[in-house]
């Protein structure tokens, strides 16, 4: 698992590789990552958007952007956190993600941006 604390709000990411998605004969590699937000400011904050750069470790690079979190945008009270679950196709074994998230400061409706750290995405017999 990786974490990091960036605008007062705590980005934990744990990455699962998902053989019954995956068609390694083919290229095909799915992985899960769980994301936990935890609000560590005095304010309510609300997630709008996301952008993520997602890099294949065989040279490709991609960028995804949209509104909110697998279709929601959760508000978080200080101290409150959210989870959730989504997943990424590689065309390797191994890749990373890292991006951000688009918030704003429910008091003074102010936004800013929070860093997702990188995290890895590595097929299991990779590692070995």
């Amino acid at each position: 698992m990786v974490s990091k604390i960036s605008e007062g709000i705590e980005i934990s990411v744990e990455t699962f590789y998902q053989p019954d998605y995956s068609n390694p004969v083919s290229g095909e590699y799915m992985f899960a990552y769980r994301i936990t937000i935890e609000n560590h400011n005095n304010y309510p904050v609300k997630l709008h958007r996301r952008h993520w750069y997602i890099i294949d470790s065989n040279g490709t690079n991609r960028e995804v952007e949209g509104e909110g979190v697998v279709g929601v945008q959760p508000t978080l009270q200080p101290g409150e956190r959210y989870q959730y679950v989504s997943g990424c196709n590689l065309r390797s074994e191994m890749g990373k993600m890292h991006g951000t998230y688009l918030m704003e400061n429910l008091l003074n409706k102010t936004s800013f941006d929070v860093n997702i750290p990188v995290f890895e995405m590595i097929v299991p017999f990779k590692m070995n």
